[in-house]
């Protein structure tokens, strides 16, 4: 399938990365798995070539530096990135209140899901600023809004988790001061909201299937050139930060 646009996901081997490389194949984009393991990224590219889309591999732990030496490599191959979709993140609090959840697990969350992000992001911006219609893309998620999370009514107290919501707030931050320094650029810089989807992460409780949860993500990383920048959004819907 030809190809005019590259883009790289974060967690593409699985869930909700590689469904977000499944339907943006399709529109002539390149990808690039990113996967924490090797194997797993091989076996979801080959997967997405029986598609017809055009993919490759590399391994990628967003918590771990060292892998950010192999991501550069892949960019510097194609001499620029079109499209960063920050996917990758965990949750691991399990449902510990902030008065005791473990400080190991709030640091290991925002490894992850905030500081890995943050690294990776700087380290390929290079790359994005090469492209002529540069797009990053930041999972986020409802629960990093601190509006609803202020709000009793919201429907989110059983989701109380004191890393993973920070660390989704935190990346809305990062997502509103680089889009606001890249202002007037090619790049735009959202964060996404998939929903509550039924992924590892989200478990089989999830009400939306994963099909569904790409479709904010995928919107986003094909924005044209008079779309949002610096906005936080679900289906195509503003959410309060």
């Amino acid at each position: 399938m030809p190809t005019d646009r590259i883009a790289l996901i974060t967690g593409a081997n699985k869930g909700l990365g590689f469904e977000i490389a499944r339907q943006l194949g399709p529109k002539g984009v390149h990808i690039i798995v990113g996967a924490r393991d090797a194997q797993r990224g091989a076996e979801a590219v080959t997967k997405l070539k029986r598609e017809g889309i055009s993919a490759e591999t590399v391994q990628l732990d967003v918590a771990k530096l060292g892998d950010l030496a192999a991501t550069r490599a892949i960019c510097d191959r194609h001499g620029r990135l079109d499209i960063l979709i920050n996917n990758a993140g965990i949750m691991i609090e399990h449902g510990k209140k902030a008065s005791v959840v473990p400080m190991d697990l709030v640091r290991s969350t925002f490894e992850t899901n905030f500081f890995g992000l943050i690294a990776l992001t700087q380290a390929l911006l290079p790359y994005i600023r090469k492209s002529p219609a540069g797009r990053i893309v930041n999972h986020s998620s409802m629960l990093g809004s601190l509006t609803i999370n202020a709000d009793p009514n919201s429907g989110i107290g059983d989701f109380q988790l004191l890393g993973y919501n920070a660390s989704k707030a935190a990346v809305n931050m990062f997502t509103i001061q680089l889009a606001a320094e890249l202002a007037g650029t090619q790049i735009k810089v959202n964060s996404a909201h998939p929903g509550w989807v039924k992924t590892d992460l989200g478990s089989d409780a999830a009400p939306m299937e994963v099909v569904d949860g790409a479709k904010t993500a995928v919107a986003l990383a094909l924005l044209g050139a008079d779309g949002p920048t610096g906005g936080y959004f679900h289906l195509g819907k503003p959410l309060p930060w």
